[in-house]
């Protein structure tokens, strides 16, 4: 029965592994493409050259939108991990209507995105919010709220209810209760839902397009234009940048979970 188990794991990752490569693969072809001499956007077939590395990080336009996209990005991931930590919280306190109020917070992931990018042009025109970092920062948190709302309650849904019941017997406050006992219990899913709100706002594009206009030059945004007007395998290069980071905060993100694992199953066998 433990060998036909272990098969089974083995076969069952392969297949996750497979499945990862097949959707993975097609964004990996940014990566010779932008190693190219050629100014068009080809494989090296000629040789290899980083010239278009070394153009977007000397371009000051192609810095701005790298530092734009940073600045857009960390600051809707703050703002989504503070909300979708509280509402996620006060949904596992609710006794009644939890599940339907959690299914209207998580409308966002269910709306197309064209929906979304008009319905938030249609509310900022009249605020003064487009073509505007509050007005981007506010739609993606929008839009990343959600995310950590998920990983939240995912933490939130193995938390013992005799910890804080047990806070506040001795005292503590709701306030004191929060951030002493529950907050650090559920750290690993607040974290989590960070970087993935994070990676939505960094890759965000078709809301983007609608926002924004001059001022306020993303780097999706950038290489959007770059592929209309023109084939320079710059594009190529931000996009591989681009992945990169991606890519990174998702290292991030599996360091994050194997910690949680381990620090779980330490304090099992402590117990």
């Amino acid at each position: 029965m433990t060998g036909a188990t272990s098969l089974a794991v083995r076969v069952n990752r392969r297949i996750a592994w497979g499945l990862l490569i097949f959707l993975v693969a097609p964004a990996l072809v940014a990566v010779p493409v932008s190693l190219t001499a050629q100014n068009y956007l080809s494989l090296p077939w000629d040789g290899l050259s980083l010239q278009y590395y070394r153009k977007i990080f000397s371009s000051p336009e192609w810095m701005s939108s790298f530092l734009q996209s940073a600045v857009i990005g960390l600051s809707s991931a703050a703002l989504a991990t503070t909300l979708g930590t509280l509402a996620a919280v006060g949904l596992w306190r609710m006794s009644a209507g939890a599940g339907l109020l959690r299914a209207f917070l998580l409308l966002p992931l269910v709306v197309p995105p064209i929906i979304a990018a008009m319905a938030f042009y249609r509310l900022f025109v009249p605020l003064g919010l487009i073509d505007t970092y509050a007005g981007l920062i506010l739609a993606h948190t929008v839009l990343a709220a959600p995310l950590v709302l998920i990983t939240v309650s995912a933490s939130l849904a193995g938390f013992d209810r005799r910890l804080e019941q047990a806070s506040r017997n001795l005292g503590a406050s709701h306030a004191q209760t929060f951030r002493r006992v529950i907050l650090p219990a559920i750290r690993p899913g607040v974290l989590s839902g960070a970087v993935f709100a994070f990676i939505a706002s960094w890759d965000e594009i078709v809301v983007t397009l609608f926002l924004s206009k001059f001022a306020v030059y993303t780097l999706p945004r950038r290489m959007w234009n770059g592929i209309r007007e023109n084939t320079d395998p710059s594009v190529a290069a931000a996009a591989v940048v681009l992945l990169s980071v991606t890519l990174l905060a998702f290292l991030v993100w599996v360091v994050l979970q194997r910690r949680a694992r381990n620090l779980s199953s330490s304090q099992s066998d402590n117990g």
